[in-house]
């Protein structure tokens, strides 16, 4: 395998020759690419998704006009190793990056002691802005970095500009001044995601002769709730607490998200850029659920179960558009299961890179599919997460094969098998009902860990059943 060293080298050489030749033949201009990621946001939390509470009409409009996928997964049920698998086009457990940094506080009488994991995302990995580099892209990371303290921060992976990219998965507030890189001038009141916006806003116009890779991952949704004012009243005087959806505060959240969406397509439109610009707009995991049994939760995944931090579909199956002029049809819907893992491989083909010299990755592009609708399938899809999430998931692996899903439950070597297709809301386990099937998928979920080297929970010596942390819902769908 090439070192990143290496990788740098032959990509700068590979890709300069070929720019070359692009430029003699009169080749189309390399796109600009917009990844804007969403922290925390849930898989029916958008109006294309089906919210009839929050109203998102720039993200709608962005799903007319390009590719919704119905079937997109985080790579985890929580943020940094989701983030990690987007950079890298890694499995987390690949990564040895399983868990949100720092992680949560071992309980001492857990049948589990949670297994080790990276605190930052290595250095040795090639990034997206690494991989676009050599092909002269001014790469920029605006928002919720999450993946290291210095020196693992966005500068020390390839982007030219890091603005609010530190080890921390939110903000203190979402209201000014921010002590944040490159935020240290923001003005006593100022929204953190509309200041965010702005400074994406500044990075295209300076960025406007490209090609450019702007990563946008807004803090929002992820707590602290805290919204402006005269929008969380609107959405108070609309609430009806007998919808799933109902809370006003976070559906003023989801607004502030879907303004930046519509101010980000409005400046491409203003510097004739939209039709050479790609872009994305995905989350890193599904929507929180509280970490208490109230029942005024902060969003809903329904007809999803549970969320954010569980394997269940809802913590892990994400909104994912992508808008692509000139190649992906408007109004498009994609039913094929993708996940955050195939990011990497997709721009770097969209970007016409040189892959000969490109280290190993787990994911497929998924150009094929934005272009033909077909053409792309991944044989299985992997998880595992072996922590004890804070919202109550136990530590647990997953393979999706199909239609087919399966669960595995490490503190009892537990499993749980659904049928996706006509159990969306995994009610029906299956597991003594299809043991063929059961063994089948199990036995690729254990060869799976071996190959990526996936470091398992071990067995706590202190464990007490009677005061065990054993999280604070365990899969207990009522909680969902």
């Amino acid at each position: 395998m090439l070192t990143r060293r290496q990788f740098l080298h032959s990509s700068a050489a590979g890709i300069g020759a070929a720019l070359a030749g692009r430029a003699a033949a009169k080749e189309p201009s390399p796109p600009n690419i917009v990844f804007i990621l969403a922290d925390d946001l849930g898989w029916t939390d958008l109006g294309c998704y089906g919210s009839t509470f929050y109203r998102t009409p720039n993200i709608d409009r962005l799903a007319a006009q390009g590719m919704r996928f119905t079937n997109a997964y985080a790579a985890c049920p929580v943020c940094s190793p989701t983030r990690a698998s987007i950079m890298t086009g890694k499995y987390p457990a690949r990564l040895h990056l399983t868990d949100f940094i720092p992680g949560r506080k071992q309980g001492p009488t857990s049948k589990l002691l949670a297994a080790p994991f990276r605190q930052e995302l290595p250095l040795e990995e090639i990034t997206i802005a690494e991989m676009l580099k050599p092909a002269g892209y001014r790469s920029a990371s605006i928002g919720k970095w999450h993946l290291g303290n210095p020196p693992f921060t966005p500068e020390a992976q390839g982007f030219d500009l890091n603005i609010a990219g530190t080890y921390r998965g939110a903000p203190v507030s979402y209201f000014g001044p921010f002590d944040l890189p490159g935020l240290k001038d923001s003005r006593p009141g100022e929204y953190l995601t509309d200041r965010l916006t702005q400074e994406a806003l500044r990075f295209i116009e300076a960025s406007r002769n490209g090609p450019f890779f702007l990563y946008l991952p807004h803090f929002t949704v992820h707590l602290p709730l805290q919204a402006k004012p005269d929008v969380e009243a609107k959405y108070r005087a609309l609430a009806d607490k007998s919808k799933g959806q109902h809370n006003p505060t976070y559906a003023a959240m989801v607004e502030a998200l879907d303004d930046s969406v519509g101010k980000i397509g409005a400046k491409l439109d203003e510097l004739g850029l939209t039709d050479n610009t790609i872009l994305f707009l995905n989350s890193d995991n599904g929507g929180l659920l509280y970490e208490t049994a109230s029942t005024d939760n902060v969003t809903s995944n329904r007809p999803l179960r549970a969320g954010k931090g569980h394997l269940y579909e809802g913590g892990i199956r994400e909104p994912l558009i992508v808008r692509w002029p000139g190649v992906v049809k408007p109004g498009t819907v994609c039913e094929e299961p993708v996940s955050s893992i195939d990011y990497f491989p997709t721009i770097r083909e969209m970007c016409r890179i040189d892959s000969v010299a490109a280290p190993p990755i787990d994911g497929l592009s998924l150009a094929p599919l934005l272009k033909r609708g077909a053409g792309v399938h991944h044989d299985a899809l992997f998880w595992h997460y072996p922590h004890y999430s804070n919202q109550g998931g136990p530590p647990s692996g997953a393979v999706r094969v199909g239609d087919y899903k399966l669960i595995e439950f490490y503190e009892d070597s537990r499993v749980e098998l659904y049928n996706l297709n006509n159990d969306l809301g995994e009610r029906h386990d299956l597991a003594q009902a299809e043991p063929a099937k059961t063994a089948e998928l199990h036995e690729r979920l254990v060869q799976w860990r071996k190959s990526t080297g996936a470091v398992m929970p071990q067995p706590n010596p202190n464990y007490d059943p009677k005061t065990a942390d054993l999280g604070l819902y365990g899969s207990d769908p009522a909680h969902q």
